[in-house]
């Protein structure tokens, strides 16, 4: 159990039988009444936000969630293979279950599972990934780095935008979180 006067940004709670992460909070101690937690609650599991309001020194159950290192083994169909590096036992999930980083998973990556009572609620990848360059229009002698930038498809077949001197088969680090383009990799 937690208090609503322990919630920092990050917390997760349990609330209607889903995990639900706190997004911001606000102690509020009005001049008549009782003090009371203004709340931007982000659900784990679909995503959407909501708005709630606790009273203050409101419990209820935290979400206890479990972090598994995985590797990505291969792809069988839909379904992506994930070992876990522990116990060795395999998991299949969808391209729903991954989320939108499923543009940037290769064979052979370890990957961050968060799971709540045995079931998956997201996959984290590492922040930046290298990845190799497959497609881009050809670097032309004069393109510079403050020149501009230019779509580019790596290996996964996510498309990023890369400086003009990028080619064909150079590998390149991109940060997940944002999909930009951080340097070549040597």
């Amino acid at each position: 159990m937690i208090s609503s006067n322990d919630f920092r940004t990050g917390t997760s709670i349990e609330l209607d039988g889903s995990v639900w992460r706190v997004v911001e909070f606000l102690h509020v101690k009005p001049g008549k009444g009782s003090a009371f937690v203004r709340t931007k609650l982000k659900n784990v599991q679909t995503g959407s936000t909501v708005d709630k309001t606790f009273r203050a020194g409101e419990t209820m159950p935290q979400a206890v969630l479990e972090k598994k290192t995985m590797q990505h083994t291969y792809k069988e169909g839909d379904q992506y293979v994930f070992m876990d590096m522990e116990s060795y036992e395999e998991n299949r999930l969808n391209e729903d279950q991954i989320g939108p980083v499923v543009k940037y998973l290769k064979e052979e990556m370890e990957v961050t599972v968060l799971m709540w009572n045995a079931q998956v609620l997201e996959v984290e990848l590492p922040n930046s990934v290298t990845l190799e360059v497959t497609q881009t229009d050809p670097g032309v002698k004069g393109d510079t780095a403050t020149g501009g930038t230019k779509p580019a498809i790596v290996e996964t077949g996510a498309q990023v935008m890369v400086p003009l001197f990028i080619s064909q088969g150079e590998k390149i680090k991109i940060d997940t979180r944002n999909d930009s383009y951080l340097g070549r990799e040597n």
